[in-house]
């Protein structure tokens, strides 16, 4: 009799914690959590992580509340696919990352679409991510053959006449955005006088500076991200060499100013409208600040990801199918979001404002971050 008895206790709690268990909405966050890349990493999480918040805070989602779980990427593709079966295994359904379109682009295939899951980047702009007929893909960013298109056209109309020299870190964001960037400033007319690739993680760039000041180079375009870029800034101009870094949205953390130092000044990179800016965000960005961290960058992409997520089961009706809640996403919207009213087309790719220029000075608090061009 006590043997039953405690049976039938143990049942019951066992069947009372999967039940709270279940009331979970499990949503995976992947990203450089760690690594030359952890500034990135931690714009992801942060927003995700607020908009979790925020959203339980006011209801959860049909009274289902939202819980963050990280995986550390590293910024590698063979980590990303750890982390990736990680998630699968723990019965996430839902991811929001990665933040590199090398990590992305892999780990969306074999693992998230192979198991139900639905992915949104914040960050990976590469197109390849979007255009492999995927059901299972989304991104609240822009893409690289759109950046590209506004960084090669702007080369071209500003300095049809320097010498300009492109460069990329060999990735598959980097190498993308540079060959778009090159595509679109050769349509115009204009025509690189260097074209080479650097390694992720190279600390010395003597010999290609060396060849850029042979060539005459004073514009630099750069694909890759703010750890290479603040190196490159930084030693062009101790030795010498008078040139203009041009790059893209991987240069967007205020990191890249503690790398380059007063050399930062004049940057250029084109980004995205910034949404600390829209009015509507004003509260928000105050309660990250209070909390002591700046939502630069991805952050609040990151928090539309979740957003979007949350809106889409709402309006699927239920969490259970992640390929039911990706068809609601295709079919309907526009969803609110802290990015503004975003709708999603055939492929995934949200429909936004396109991309633009953006400075690197110092701002009213005497330190140096990016500003729309002209402000």
């Amino acid at each position: 009799m006590k043997k039953s008895l405690l049976s039938a206790v143990a049942l019951t709690a066992m069947v009372a914690f999967s039940g709270s268990a279940w009331a979970d909405i499990i949503i995976g966050v992947g990203g450089p959590l760690t690594g030359p890349n952890a500034a990135f990493g931690a714009q992801l999480q942060k927003g995700a992580e607020q908009a979790a918040a925020d959203i339980n805070a006011a209801g959860g989602i049909k009274g289902e509340k939202i819980k963050i779980v990280l995986g550390d990427d590293v910024s590698d593709p063979k980590q990303g696919i750890s982390v990736a079966n990680k998630f699968a295994s723990d019965g996430v359904k839902y991811v929001v990352g990665h933040f590199n379109s090398g990590v992305s682009i892999p780990a969306s295939k074999e693992v998230y679409a192979e198991n139900g899951m639905l992915e949104i980047t914040p960050a990976a702009t590469n197109p390849v991510f979007t255009e492999r007929g995927l059901w299972n893909v989304f991104r609240t960013c822009g893409r690289d053959d759109q950046q590209g298109g506004v960084a090669g056209a702007y080369l071209a109309d500003k300095f049809k006449t320097a010498k300009i020299a492109i460069i990329d870190d060999k990735t598959p964001y980097g190498q993308g955005l540079a060959e778009e960037t090159k595509k679109a400033m050769n349509a115009k007319g204009v025509k690189e006088v260097v074209r080479e690739g650097v390694n992720v993680g190279d600390k010395d760039f003597s010999a290609l500076i060396s060849k850029m000041k042979e060539a005459g180079v004073s514009i630099i375009y750069w694909g890759g991200l703010h750890t290479e870029a603040g190196l490159i800034i930084r030693q062009a101009k101790d030795q010498g060499l008078k040139a203009t870094l041009v790059s893209g949205d991987g240069i967007v953390s205020n990191e890249l100013a503690s790398i380059a130092g007063d050399a930062v000044e004049g940057t250029l990179n084109t980004f995205g409208p910034d949404p600390t800016l829209r009015p509507e965000n004003k509260d928000l960005v105050a309660k990250f600040k209070a909390a002591g961290f700046n939502p630069e960058a991805y952050t609040l992409y990151s928090y539309a990801a979740v957003q979007v997520i949350a809106e889409g089961i709402k309006a699927t009706g239920s969490a259970d199918d992640a390929e039911a809640v990706a068809k609601t996403l295709h079919e309907k919207g526009p969803f609110k979001t802290v990015l503004g009213d975003m709708a999603f087309d055939a492929k995934g790719d949200p429909k936004l404002p396109g991309y633009v220029m953006y400075e690197w000075k110092k701002g009213p608090d005497g330190k140096y971050s990016y500003f729309p061009q002209g402000s």
